[in-house]
C-alpha cells in the first residue's frame, strides 16, 4: 500500500495522473508466491487510490480486489478514474529481482506504448519501502546519540548515564516535541490495544480456505470463567490470548502494528498487555517506555540483518519482535542497559534458523500460534535476564548477525514463499 501510495503520489507531482489512461503491477519473487494469501493486491488497489494504512478502513483493503468483477474501474489517488481489472496485477514468483526478495513494479500508461512512468519498489519489512536504486537504510549519524550496535548503545548508557528507552526518547526529541513524541507512541499503544480487544471479541472462521477457526475470544471466555472460580493462575494463558487476538486479526484484514513486521505483529502488544494486566504498578508512562525500547532493539535488527520474511526466513520476523519484547518487558521490570540486551540477546538466540513456510501462502498457519508461543519465550527471557547482572557470553550484536549469516544460508523455499516445509506437507497429509 505505502509503495503504491508512492506511486500515484509521483504522478501527481509529476503533473501525470490527469495523462494516465491504466496501469499495471508485477510482483516478483515472495510478493508474487505469497501475494493473495498476504491480500497485498487489495492493498496495491488501496494505496493506487490514495489510502494510507494508517488511516484508511481495513473493509476498505479487504473488497478492494474483489470488487473489480463488477466494477473493473479504479480512481486513481481517489480522483482520476481509469479501467482496472484482476488481470492489471500480475503474479511472477519466479522472478527475483537483485534488490530483495519482496520486489513489485508499477507503471503508468498514456495513449503511447510506453509507460508514462515506471517505478520499482522493494518491501523490505515492517511496512518499509525502498524505491529502485535507493542505497539501503542505516542508523544514521545525525542523530544526537547515534549508535550502529548493541555495544555501542551499551557504551552510550554508560557515558550518559541513560537507559535505553531515555537514548531512544533523545534521539526522537531531535525531531519532534516531547508532547509529539508522547502523542505518537500513544496512538501506537491504541493501536495495538484496540487490536487486541477486537481479536478477543470476535468469533469465525478466518478468510482464505484453510477453514481456521478464530479462537482468541473463546480462550478469553474459558479465562474470565476460571478467574472468577480462581481456579488456577491463567497468566501466561491470558499472555497467549492477547498474541492469538493480535494475529487473527492480521489475518482477517484487520488493522495491526508492525511490530516490526504484520507476521509477528502479536507478541510486542501481547507482552505490553501482559505487564498492564500483570504487574503491580504498571501505567501508561512505562508502556512508553516499553516502546521506546523495544524501538532502540528493533533498529538493530533492521540495520544489521533483516525484519523481512522474504530475506531471513521467520527468524527475521519472529526473532526481533521476541527481542524487542523481551527487552521491552525487562527494562519496565527495572534492568539496567546490560540486563535489557541479554534479555533480547535470549529471546532471539532461541529463535535462531527458524524458517517461514505459511500454509497457502496465508498469514495463519505456523503464523498464529508462533506469535503466542513468541510471546511466552519473551516474558521468560526477560525474567531470566533479570536474575543475572546483564553479563554474559554471547551478545545481542553476535546474534544479530549469526542470524543474517543463517538467512543467507537458507533455502529460498523455507523464505516466505510457501515452496517447503510446512506449506507443502500439510497439504500433501
Amino acid at each position: 500500500m505505502r509503495a503504491a501510495l508512492d506511486f500515484v503520489t509521483v504522478l501527481k507531482n509529476k503533473n501525470l495522473l490527469g495523462s494516465v489512461t491504466s496501469v499495471n503491477c508485477s510482483l516478483y519473487g515472495s510478493l508474487g508466491s505469497t501475494g493473495i494469501g498476504h491480500g497485498t493486491p487489495g492493498a496495491v488497489i488501496a494505496g493506487l487510490s490514495g489510502l494510507a494504512p494508517e488511516t484508511c478502513m481495513p473493509e476498505q483493503v479487504r473488497g478492494a480486489w474483489s470488487t473489480l468483477e463488477s466494477d473493473p474501474t479504479l480512481k486513481l489517488s481517489g480522483t482520476h478514474t481509469i479501467a482496472f481489472t484482476a488481470d492489471d496485477i500480475m503474479f511472477e514468483p519466479r522472478t527475483r529481482l537483485p534488490g530483495h526478495p519482496n520486489a513489485m513494479t508499477l507503471r503508468a500508461f498514456g495513449n503511447d506504448a510506453l509507460p508514462l512512468f515506471e517505478q520499482t519498489y522493494y518491501s523490505v519489512g515492517g511496512g518499509f519501502i525502498r524505491r529502485d536504486g535507493e542505497e539501503a537504510s542505516s542508523i544514521t549519524t545525525e542523530w544526537p546519540l547515534p549508535y550502529g550496535t548493541s555495544t555501542a548503545l551499551l557504551a552510550l548508557c554508560d557515558v550518559q548515564n541513560m537507559t535505553i528507552d531515555q537514548v531512544a526518547l533523545k534521539n526522537e526529541l531531535s525531531q519532534h516535541n516531547l508532547d509529539e513524541v508522547n502523542e505518537r507512541l500513544d496512538a501506537i499503544w491504541d493501536t495495538m490495544h484496540n487490536c487486541v480487544n477486537a481479536g478477543l471479541t470476535s468469533a469465525g472462521t478466518l478468510p482464505g480456505g484453510l477453514n481456521v477457526k478464530r479462537r482468541a475470544a473463546e480462550l478469553r471466555e474459558h479465562l474470565v470463567t476460571a478467574d472468577a472460580a480462581n481456579s488456577r493462575d491463567t497468566t501466561i494463558e491470558w499472555l497467549h490470548a492477547f498474541a492469538l487476538a493480535v494475529n487473527e486479526e492480521n489475518a482477517a484484514g484487520g488493522r495491526v502494528v508492525t511490530a516490526p513486521t504484520n507476521g509477528a505483529a502479536g507478541i510486542v502488544p501481547a507482552v505490553a498487555s501482559y505487564y498492564l494486566r500483570f504487574v503491580p504498578g504498571a501505567n501508561q508512562e512505562g508502556i512508553r517506555r516499553y516502546l521506546l525500547t523495544a524501538t532502540a532493539i528493533g533498529s538493530l535488527f533492521k540495520a544489521n540483518a533483516s525484519i523481512s520474511g522474504a530475506e531471513a526466513g521467520c527468524q527475521g520476523e519472529v526473532g526481533p519482535a521476541c527481542a524487542m519484547a523481551a527487552g521491552g518487558l525487562c527494562a519496565v521490570l527495572g534492568g539496567t542497559p546490560r540486563q535489557v540486551e541479554n534479555a533480547a540477546e535470549i529471546a532471539m538466540e532461541h529463535h535462531l534458523g527458524l524458517t517461514c513456510d505459511p500454509v497457502g501462502g496465508l498469514v495463519q498457519i505456523p503464523c498464529i500460534e508462533r506469535n503466542a508461543i513468541a510471546s511466552s519465550t519473551a516474558v521468560s527471557a526477560a525474567r531470566l535476564a533479570l536474575h543475572g547482572d546483564g553479563n554474559h557470553l554471547v551478545s545481542l550484536d553476535t546474534v544479530i548477525e549469526t542470524m543474517r549469516q543463517t538467512g543467507l544460508d537458507m533455502s529460498t523455499k523455507y523464505k516466505e514463499t510457501s515452496e517447503g516445509g510446512l506449506a507443502v506437507n500439510v497439504i500433501e497429509c
